[in-house]
C-alpha cells in the first residue's frame, strides 16, 4: 500500500533444479538445495514455472521457521 510504510525488497535467487520425465510421462522438477522442495507438470516448462512458484513458497517457509533458505550441496566425482 502506497503511504503505508513499508517496503518490499526483492531478491532474484538463482537456483539449480533437475527436472525427469517419470513412468507415467510427468515431468518432475527438483531443487536440491532446498530439501522437499518438489514440483511437476505436464511439459518442462510447465514443471520449470511450478517449481520456480514452489521455490518462492519453500523458501517463505522456511523464512518462518527461523531455518537457513538452502542446505550444502556439493559435485562429487565417481569414478564408473
Amino acid at each position: 500500500m502506497p503511504g503505508s510504510g513499508q517496503v518490499t525488497i526483492v531478491n532474484d535467487m538463482k537456483f539449480v533444479v533437475s527436472i525427469y520425465q517419470d513412468e507415467d510421462g510427468v515431468y518432475i522438477a527438483e531443487c536440491p538445495s532446498i530439501p522437499g522442495c518438489v514440483s511437476q507438470g505436464q511439459t518442462v516448462a510447465e514443471a520449470e514455472a511450478n517449481i520456480a512458484d514452489a521455490i518462492r513458497e519453500c523458501l517463505a517457509v522456511r523464512a518462518d521457521l527461523g531455518m537457513a533458505p538452502t542446505v550444502i550441496t556439493r559435485e562429487v566425482e565417481v569414478t564408473v
